[in-house]
């Protein structure tokens, strides 16, 4: 029973200090700058967008990137129940995102999101939470935006 212990203690120990760091907490050491960002679409993402990548928006750096984004946005019904009335929807963004230094473009990529939402009666509550998970995509999708920009800024 006490090998079982110590053992469990062990691979504890040892995998929970295996070096394991999350993708997005190292934004600290980011050496470029966003010194335009032109956005088209979908206007509640594409606003959550800018004020995510605005921190960016910083001078002082030589690697300088414009960024052009095309966000299209669309609510679909899943199900209905025997009534006609909607029961699920599926919430879906595309992003397509092109990447331009010096003026010629550099990448062109796309991120897409998708998330199953559940009807609620109440309208205002649905559009709330409608707008969170706008508010999600868009943090997602800057988040995706910048890993793309630190592998081009590493190259």
């Amino acid at each position: 029973m006490n090998k079982k212990i110590i053992l469990l203690l062990i691979l504890f120990f040892g995998l929970s200090h295996c070096g394991f760091t999350p993708l997005y907490t190292n934004k600290t050491n980011i050496n470029f700058s966003i010194s335009s960002i032109k956005l088209e679409g979908d206007r509640t993402i594409n606003n959550f967008l800018r004020a995510n990548l605005n921190q960016y928006q910083n001078n002082s750096y030589d690697r300088k990137f414009d960024i052009i984004a095309i966000t299209e946005y669309k609510k679909n019904i899943l199900s209905k129940n025997k009534a006609a009335n909607a029961t699920n929807y599926q919430l879906s963004s595309n992003t397509i995102f092109q990447i331009i230094s010096n003026g010629k473009k550099i990448k062109k990529f796309n991120v897409s999101e998708k998330k199953v939402m559940d009807n609620i009666n109440d309208d205002f509550e649905e559009q709330k939470n409608e707008r969170i998970h706008k508010q999600n995509f868009a943090s997602s999708i800057s988040n995706k935006l910048l890993t793309e920009l630190s592998m081009l800024n590493d190259n």
